[in-house]
Order: C-alpha cells, then sequence, then structure tokens
C-alpha cells in the first residue's frame, strides 16, 4: 500500500515510522529543517522508541520503507491514503479548533490525486469531516482518532488500546487492519463508526480523561484546606474497582497539546446542548491553578523556582502546561519567578529569566515548584513545592 503522510509532529510521525514497517511511505512537512533532520536519520521530536527506528534503520538493523519531503505533488501524486496530522489549535476567538491547515491539505490532495483516500487524525470538531465532504464536493474523507501520549506516540500506535476508524465500509476496514497489522499487539479491538461519532469518540474520551484529572484534583483541594491527608482518602477511593486507582495522582491541574483544547471544543459543540458537567470541568482547571497559586503564596516566596515547563518527563512540549498557569498567577502578585528548562534556549519566558543549571536554580530560589517529584530534587525536599503523591504521569 503506497500512504502519504502529512506532518511531522507526534501523531504523524509515529504514525509514518509505524506504517512503513508493511507498507511504502512518503512523509511531508512544509519545514525543510524537519525533513533535513528525519533524512539524517534524526527525530525533530523527543519520542524514544521513533529515534530508535530511525536509527536502527540507519545502521540498517531495521527496514522501513520510509522516505520523506517538501513536495506536496510528490507525496501525493500514488498515494492510496493520505494520513492527514497537521495542527489544529483551539482559536479562542471563533471557539473552535482551527482547521485551516487540514482543508488546505484536503484540497490539494484533491487537485492532485482526487482519488486517494484522506484519513485525517488531526483532532477536529464533532461534526466536521461530514461539513468538509460536502463544502468540497467529496466522499474520499475519513477520520480515525489518535489516542497516544507526547513523548510514547509510537509505543502507543506499536501497542494500542483500540484502534477506530470513522468508517464503515471497505475501505475504512482497510485502514483498520494496517494499523492492526503494523501493531506488536494481537487482538487489539478495531471499531468502525460513522465519521461524526469517531470525532466524538475522540473529544469525549479526553474530556473524561480531564475531569477525573478535575475530580482528584478537587479531592486534593479540599483534602489541604481541611487538614487532611489527601493519599489516604486516594487510596481508599480508589479501593472500589469501579474507580480504581489510576490517572488519580494530583497536579497543578490538566494541560498538555489536546486535553485543554479538546475540552474547549466540546464545550462549543455543546453550546445548543443542555449541560452542566462539561463547563465545569474546563472551569474547574483554571480553579485548581487559582489554588495552587494561592497556597504557594501563602508561604510569602520572595523567589520561586520553576522545575521544568514540559508536562511530563520524555515530552519536549511546554504547550499549555499546567504549570505556566500557576507561574504567570505568582508573576501577577509581584514575586520573582525563575525558570530552570532545559528545553528552552531563549533567555526569558514571559519576562523571567531561564536557567540551565539546576544548581542555580536550587541556590538562588527560596521555593520551588515542581508538578512531579524527580530524584534530581530530592537534595532540596525541603524547599519543594507540589501536590505530587505517587511519583507518576
Amino acid at each position: 500500500m503506497r500512504i502519504a503522510v502529512v506532518g511531522t509532529g507526534y501523531v504523524g510521525l509515529s504514525m509514518a515510522v509505524l506504517l512503513a514497517q508493511h507498507n511504502t511511505v512518503l512523509c511531508y512537512d512544509i519545514d525543510p529543517a524537519r525533513i533535513a533532520l528525519l533524512e539524517q536519520g534524526r527525530s525533530p521530536i523527543e519520542d524514544v522508541d521513533i529515534s530508535r527506528f530511525l536509527s536502527e534503520r540507519r545502521q540498517g538493523e531495521r527496514s522501513l520503507d520510509l522516505t520523506f519531503t517538501v513536495d506536496r505533488s510528490t507525496a501525493y501524486e500514488h498515494a492510496d491514503y493520505v494520513v492527514i496530522a497537521t495542527p489544529t489549535n483551539y482559536d479562542p476567538v471563533t471557539n473552535y479548533f482551527d482547521t485551516s491547515s487540514v482543508e488546505g491539505v484536503i484540497a490539494d490532495v484533491m487537485a492532485i490525486n482526487p482519488t486517494a483516500t484522506m484519513v485525517v487524525k488531526s483532532t477536529v470538531p464533532v461534526g466536521y469531516t461530514a461539513g468538509v465532504s460536502k463544502r468540497l464536493g467529496t466522499d474520499n474523507v475519513i477520520f480515525s482518532p489518535e489516542f497516544l501520549r507526547e513523548g510514547q506516540a509510537l509505543h502507543d500506535n506499536l501497542h494500542p488500546s483500540r484502534i477506530v476508524v470513522g468508517e464503515r465500509g471497505a475501505r475504512g476496514g482497510r485502514f483498520a487492519q494496517l494499523l492492526a497489522q503494523a501493531a506488536e499487539d494481537s487482538d487489539v479491538p478495531v471499531l468502525l463508526t460513522e465519521s461524526t461519532e469517531a470525532e466524538a469518540i475522540k473529544l469525549f474520551a479526553n474530556t473524561y480523561l480531564a475531569m477525573r484529572v478535575a475530580y482528584f484534583n478537587e479531592l486534593d483541594t479540599f483534602a489541604a484546606l481541611h487538614g487532611l491527608d489527601t493519599r489516604q482518602i486516594i487510596e481508599g477511593v480508589g479501593l472500589d474497582p469501579r474507580i480504581g486507582t489510576h490517572y488519580n495522582n494530583p497536579s497543578f491541574g490538566y494541560g498538555g497539546y489536546c486535553l485543554p483544547k479538546d475540552t474547549l471544543q466540546l464545550q462549543a459543540n455543546y453550546r445548543r446542548v443542555p449541560q452542566n458537567l462539561i463547563s465545569a470541568i474546563v472551569a474547574s482547571n483554571t480553579t485548581r491553578k487559582d489554588f495552587v497559586a494561592e497556597d504557594i503564596l501563602a508561604r510569602d516566596p520572595k523567589v520561586v523556582g520553576i522545575h521544568r515547563l514540559i508536562m511530563k518527563a520524555g515530552s519536549d512540549n511546554f504547550r499549555e502546561s499546567s504549570v505556566q498557569g500557576v507561574m504567570k498567577r505568582l508573576k501577577a502578585k509581584g514575586v520573582e519567578v525563575l525558570v530552570y528548562e532545559p528545553e528552552l534556549h531563549e533567555p526569558t519566558f514571559f519576562g523571567s529569566e531561564v536557567l540551565h543549571d539546576l544548581d542555580e536554580l536550587k541556590r538562588r530560589s527560596c521555593l520551588i515548584v515542581a508538578n512531579r517529584r524527580t530524584p534530581e530534587l530530592a537534595d532540596v525536599a525541603e524547599k519543594i513545592y507540589t501536590r505530587d503523591l505517587f511519583g507518576s504521569s
């Protein structure tokens, strides 16, 4: 099968590497620098398995039928499937995802190779696929949600919890088979649905995860303000098998590339539907950051150090990380803030000094804010402020 993958972020690149095990894959991106890195066998994103697969390919230890290009015509002209994995950031002005990059790809593919089946992996509003198909006059667009963690995207494609394709016909079945064939696990659950239902599955799944984060964070807020032991309560609540002991570690709030924008998009999709819960999940995340900032300010620190902006270990992404919201609230109250973030190469971040020497952060900070505990902070445990109980993501 000949497959074009558009976009070299964690969704697109993991899909390209995954499918290149058994298919001819051409990966296209508009950024020449990213393509140049990939042609050298280097990953432009932080993902251990992607880096390993590319390295093993370069050394001749792994067979991947994978090439890279900045020429869209070359990418699309012979493709059976075009997998679209371009960014769809949430636009606060329109209250919807910005799907212009997806629509641009669809228009280009229709012009270059109108028989290709286009599979949208970018997250889109509920009803988008049906709407864009009608507007552009094509029935070759389907939607297939991704369920990947940043930093572990290829691992999650190799060991998928489920495969969902928004197309109940033969071409949807074939695409699902391609994903299942490339997985290292057998008997992966496969669900073929209509495209609009698949879009809803993605947004409702992520909003449920955000709800769970918000729930345990509000439990922690209650315990903290009443002098209770949060850990004891969570362990007791988790003994109910209907609740379980997963995804229960308090934090500064849900963040990252997916949960904040997906919850906002689902809330926007509810604009004519009675609801309370979806809006409460969105509001809860703001309230949690308010509480964390106030709890830090109550300690009257003169200089606060921020230990990492990234969402979690193994990721290079700090878009919408929850600690940024806390940081901005502290700065608004006049507290001096230092940022330790090796992934940042600028001297300042939103007006705060950026440090690359952890020892300097430890020395200059009165209090160090860390969303998650790490061994490298063990020697300054008395300075650490965190809500982390279990040391997990």
